[in-house]
């Protein structure tokens, strides 16, 4: 009867040629790292479950907000501050029982990032954080992981296949943007963020089946605004030869020169003890030891990445950058 029920469920998309019983197969055996359970990541599990995939890791430390709930459709008002990922996975048992979701209430960062890809054939960034995008992107492609990655705000966005043999994130995206709008400062309307998730969706699908030509390496751009769909392959896009690596608050030593760019009124508590406090000014004329590691901290790591942007340019030595939200500072 079991056996019955599953062809039953997945009957329509095992009659495609591109799928059959033994695409069925590698669907139903394959784990995934889904970072984020907001607007990108509810479409896209939705799909994925759907189709049975065999394990998902859900990651996120967020809680439900009224202000979700227009492009987050699988909570409810009764989920309003509870953990994201933990009301996601009992939703996905509902919908599919066979597949596993396991969620983490913690963030994605470049300590965290290997141990949750142990073992995975495919990541999606659903993630709102250029941080933990560039952080999953860096780790994807050291460990060879697929990763489809997407972003979506006001009425436009992207989705791409990156990482695994194709090019990383940084090939396409080498420089982080002047402003860090978010879907709280810019908005966003939920119907285009669904159709990027749910392209994000597609596009992991197709790489566990190995449909040709392959998502890895083309880029989506959807244009809900002028309703235009575009995109390019980007194959042979070179890595980046400067790029300046996201670390982890914890992955910070006492022999680093960390810079705290956060004030006191944003951070009472530096990204480490021994950081020193500096504006913006003050690391103009920045003269670090010449073997020291330089560690720019702030927030999203935007204003760490123009600080190390700037010094990079007059001083050869290793920078790194470090984003620590709110939620992630420590009294160590």
């Amino acid at each position: 009867m079991a056996g019955g029920l599953r062809m039953t469920r997945y009957a329509r998309q095992i009659a495609l040629p591109e799928v059959g019983t033994a695409g069925q197969a590698r669907i139903s055996a394959a784990k995934l790292l889904v970072v984020g359970a907001g607007g990108l990541a509810v479409p896209a599990l939705q799909y994925l479950v759907g189709a049975g995939v065999g394990r998902i890791t859900l990651v996120d430390p967020d809680r439900v907000s009224l202000s979700n709930l227009h492009r987050q459709p699988i909570y409810g008002m009764n989920d309003i501050g509870q953990p994201k990922a933990r009301v996601a996975a009992r939703a996905m048992a509902a919908l599919n029982p066979e597949v596993v979701v396991v969620p983490h209430l913690q963030w994605l960062d470049p300590a965290t990032a290997p141990g949750l890809l142990d073992g995975c054939d495919i990541a999606l960034d659903c993630a709102d954080s250029f941080a933990a995008s560039y952080a999953l992107s860096d780790a994807c492609h050291g460990l060879g992981v697929p990763l489809i990655s997407a972003s979506a705000l006001g009425l436009s966005g992207y989705a791409g296949g990156f990482c695994g043999p194709a090019p990383s994130l940084r090939a396409v995206f080498p420089e982080l943007p002047d402003r860090a709008p978010t879907c709280d400062t810019a908005g966003v309307l939920g119907p285009l963020v669904g159709m990027i998730g749910a392209l994000q969706a597609q596009m992991a699908l197709a790489v566990l089946l190995g449909q040709a030509p392959s998502p890895l390496g083309q880029l989506l751009t959807v244009d809900a605004a002028n309703w235009r769909m575009g995109g390019f392959r980007f194959d042979g896009a070179p890595e980046p030869g400067d790029a300046l690596p996201f670390v982890a608050q914890s992955q910070i030593t006492p022999d680093d020169l960390a810079i705290e760019l956060r004030g006191l009124a944003e951070a009472p508590v530096p990204a480490t003890p021994h950081a020193r406090r500096l504006t913006a000014e003050q690391v103009a004329t920045l003269s670090p030891a010449p073997k020291q590691r330089v560690v720019f901290c702030c927030a999203t790591g935007l204003r760490a990445w123009r600080a190390g942007r700037a010094l990079q340019s007059r001083w050869p030595g290793h920078i790194a950058l470090a984003a620590i939200p709110p939620k992630m500072e420590t009294d160590a």
